[in-house]
């Protein structure tokens, strides 16, 4: 783990791993809900593929919060955090159910690579909650993971130069849907109604790192 100063008021963690920027986001985010010490100037907790960065307020020691972050690191390292490792990871996690029409042009491609039938890719996807680790690439885009690991699939070859608003698709670990009309790479499975990305709704995105996703097949499919 290396811990980098941007700007005066926030630090950016690397870290190896997917897996360790959740573990390491969950542990600070209830350091930072109880709010003690270094915690108390931390505004916000942004992860992504391997960083996390905490936004904190003016005029922070970000010295004596670098060293917070490392031995709270540590701590979840060696597993000394009985708190994390004794609650539920999911109790005050956010819960979005999705309709999905899963008639995507991809379906068949997906049932080829997996070896799963369209039905069964389709149980798959709607057979496992998955969780939001992080956004980007799109406002409203989020990047899903903890789905059923058969699912894996590689992106196109060749992406498409556009990819309708509500589209859903696969792609590695990841599930996601396009908020609105771009080009993308991924195995289009479905696609949903549900509106990702609102200006005027607060949060604007439907969908925040921690939430819990559940899709669910529309009526007729």
């Amino acid at each position: 783990m290396r811990i980098l100063p941007m700007g005066d008021a926030a630090l950016l963690v690397e870290t190896g791993d997917l897996a360790t920027v959740l573990a390491l986001e969950r542990h600070l985010t209830r350091l930072v809900r109880r709010g003690e010490g270094p915690w108390a100037t931390v505004d916000d907790l942004v992860p992504a593929a391997r960083t996390l960065l905490l936004v904190a307020r003016p005029d922070t020691d970000l010295a004596g919060l670098a060293a917070a972050v490392t031995a709270a690191g540590r701590n979840l390292a060696e597993g000394d955090s009985a708190e994390d490792a004794g609650s539920p990871p999911d109790a005050d996690s956010p819960h979005v159910e999705i309709a999905v029409r899963y008639d995507g042009p991809d379906l068949d491609d997906v049932a080829r690579l997996t070896g799963l039938a369209p039905n069964e890719v389709v149980a798959a996807h709607t057979g496992t909650p998955w969780r939001v680790a992080f956004g980007g690439f799109s406002p409203g885009f989020a990047y899903l993971v903890g789905g059923d690991p058969r699912l894996m699939v590689p992106r196109r070859a060749e992406p498409r130069p556009r990819v309708p608003a509500g589209a859903v698709g696969l792609a590695g670990e990841f599930s996601g849907i396009y908020p609105r009309e771009s080009p993308g790479g991924w195995q289009l499975i479905g696609r949903t109604d549900a509106p990702l990305w609102d200006p005027d709704r607060d949060p604007p995105a439907l969908l925040s790192p921690g939430a819990l996703v559940r899709f669910v097949a529309a009526a007729g499919c």
